[in-house]
């Protein structure tokens, strides 16, 4: 058969979901490729992830289109057979980091997520070797690594192979103590240690995790923090505060899942601010055009 495949939401991550299901295809025999829009196919698959991601509009020469993502049904899923399988990595040539879940899922039920109605609980996923498969640096996208057992043990192993990593979902802040700190600072980053501050209560938690991780030397020290931007003074009061501890507030405008309402202007022009550093570092949100 002839597979096509088309990443809604562009080349610039790469999409786990198509990976494994080009792997799978390749694996029984099919031809794979990327969308050519002049080619039929037997069956196209489409991944969205995100909701606010635009469809792709062309014409698709197709027996069979198959859509899946968040962006298009948080409730669909991979077949098993296609799921256990291991990513094809030659789609995105340019990405030299594996990729993967230790984890899947959340105990937490924040409002604004989708995690919990999207997989539930944690639970176990993969082993740090089944996602490296050779590589020496890995892109996790757990939701909540140290809420897991499972999770913790994969770090640990982490630190003993000396992979370098990157929890890019970041790290719950309440689940950071002292003995996780001294743990986390023996982890090779890929990139900076990220967490979130989504509400103000938060902000006393975030200042206790960070006190630990700089007592443990856990470097960078400058962490990275996920900032929702709902209600715009919350915001402002948060990103000023870690701006004042010497973290690195990132913005992100809320949206609302159930019926995918988009971000106001101000919560946008508010996200602009604060991710613009140079701005950011100078210019006060009420002088901000």
């Amino acid at each position: 058969m002839n597979i096509g495949l088309l990443d809604i939401d562009g080349h610039n991550f790469p999409n786990l979901a198509l990976m494994k299901i080009s792997a799978y295809h390749k694996m029984i025999g099919d031809n794979v490729e990327w969308v050519n829009h002049f080619n039929d196919y037997d069956v196209v698959y489409k991944s969205k992830v995100f909701t606010f991601t635009p469809d792709n509009g062309f014409v698709i020469n197709a027996n069979q289109i198959i859509e899946g993502g968040t962006g298009y049904d948080p409730l669909i899923s991979l077949p098993i057979s296609v799921h256990r399988t291991q990513p094809d990595y030659s789609l995105y040539p340019k990405y030299k980091e594996a990729y993967g879940f230790l984890t899947r899922g959340c105990p937490n039920k924040c409002s604004w997520c989708i995690v919990p109605m999207k997989e539930g609980n944690i639970r176990p996923e993969n082993g740090i070797e089944e996602i490296l498969q050779d590589r020496k640096s890995a892109i996790l996208m757990d939701n909540n690594i140290l809420a897991s057992d499972w999770g913790i043990k994969q770090i640990e192993k982490i630190i003993k192979l000396k992979v370098k990593v990157d929890f890019n979902q970041g790290l719950d802040a309440r689940l950071i103590d002292r003995p996780m700190a001294k743990l986390l600072s023996k982890v090779k980053w890929l990139n900076t240690l990220r967490m979130a501050c989504d509400v103000d209560s938060m902000l006393p938690v975030i200042l206790k995790a960070t006190r630990y991780l700089r007592e443990y030397d856990c470097k960078p020290s400058n962490y990275f923090i996920y900032l929702l931007v709902k209600d715009i003074k919350s915001a402002h009061k948060r990103a000023k505060l870690l701006k004042y501890w010497g973290l690195d507030p990132f913005a992100q405008p809320y949206r609302d899942f159930t019926n995918n309402s988009r971000p106001t202007k101000e919560q946008k022009n508010f996200a602009r601010w604060v991710n613009h550093k140079a701005i950011f570092n100078n210019v006060e949100f009420a002088d901000y055009k």
